[in-house]
């Protein structure tokens, strides 16, 4: 297993630069190039940070400290809670991180099933000692959460008064946005939704509209499209951007399930991809590289998320009442064939 050394030899830093880098410390001033490096390197070694681990007193082969702690999570989505491969992908890495202290998620909601009173009263009665809350809960629902488990740690939430594990949506959709924009695309269509109703107060809407302003292009709300997160949605919402009279060269997914139903919808009206029109999405799930064509996209560290999601909420759980912090990992562009035409690649 990889160590904290590891890291710091193949990333040229110190091992004291690599913790305070993965810890989000904001007081630490250093280059984005060199965050990038070091996270970069995390990935490819399979690093898990093991902070809590190294702090506890107990000798191998004893009880861990944790083992009467009852843990649950809840994935603010509406889709089947195994259907979605970027939450999966999150839940890995936190139950892999789980593990390694003999602890187990008791407890796997969605914010849809919560909305059976039954069910939100029975996970208010579990007694739940910490809980990871992936995305936004409705207030009401929040607040009776916070009064009933003791430890919350969010993953890309809005909820301000517990630590949050995330990365920067503005900066991936602008990543994204202005890539499309380098290849010579001027008319670019968006995809995506918000949970609070309002798409334009979505980060990854504000940074797609960032790029366009940067690059002189005015916003077009006839190809902006609220899919709702929902497949059926997003395919409809893809045959009216193509069937208007000026179509896109191009179009912006928030997410890369988003883009993968975009395409299926562009080759339904015999198009092609990436000849007639190019697609972007974010996240790099694993069947993004198997499309056809394979999907460019935004990298997100997702099982590295997951992972210090459980990091921050077993240390809450060991007693540390330190301020809530954010813990913003780094994005990367991954360029594939969705957005790059033949006559067109370097």
């Amino acid at each position: 297993m990889a160590t904290i050394k590891d890291v710091a030899k193949k990333a040229g830093v110190s091992p004291a630069t690599v913790s305070r880098i993965i810890n989000g410390d904001k007081t630490y001033k250093t280059t984005d190039e060199t965050r990038e490096r070091v996270w970069k390197i995390v990935r490819e070694l399979n690093y898990v940070p093991n902070q809590a681990a190294k702090n506890l007193s107990f000798q191998k082969g004893r009880s861990s400290p944790f083992q009467d702690y009852k843990i649950g999570c809840i994935l603010c989505v509406t889709t089947e809670k195994y259907s979605d491969p970027y939450y999966m992908a999150i839940l890995s890495g936190l139950e892999a991180r789980l593990s390694q202290e003999g602890l187990s998620l008791s407890l796997l909601r969605t914010t849809s099933e919560l909305e059976d009173k039954t069910v939100f009263l029975n996970l208010l009665s579990q007694k739940l000692t910490g809980m990871i809350i992936m995305e936004s809960l409705p207030e009401d629902m929040y607040r009776q959460i916070k009064e009933n488990v003791q430890h919350l740690v969010g993953i890309d939430t809005i909820h301000k008064d517990i630590d949050n594990i995330c990365y920067d949506r503005f900066e991936a959709a602008e990543k994204a946005v202005s890539y499309l924009i380098e290849k010579g695309h001027r008319r670019i269509g968006y995809l995506g939704s918000c949970s609070s109703g309002d798409i334009r107060k979505e980060k990854r809407y504000r940074g797609y509209l960032s790029a366009l302003t940067e690059a002189g292009i005015e916003e077009d709300l006839s190809i902006v499209k609220d899919t709702r997160w929902s497949r059926k949605q997003c395919y409809n919402a893809t045959l009216e951007i193509l069937e208007s009279g000026n179509p896109p060269t191009a179009i912006f997914a928030a997410s890369d399930l988003m883009a993968l139903v975009a395409i299926n919808a562009i080759y339904e009206k015999g198009l092609s991809v990436p000849d007639d029109i190019a697609v972007i999405g974010v996240s790099n799930i694993e069947m993004a590289k198997y499309s056809n064509p394979p999907l460019s996209t935004i990298d997100v560290p997702k099982k590295e998320m997951g992972a210090a999601a459980a990091e921050q909420l077993l240390y809450r759980m060991k007693g540390n009442d330190s301020p809530p912090r954010t813990i913003i990992l780094p994005t990367s562009l991954i360029v594939r064939e969705s957005t790059e035409k033949k006559n067109q690649k370097a």
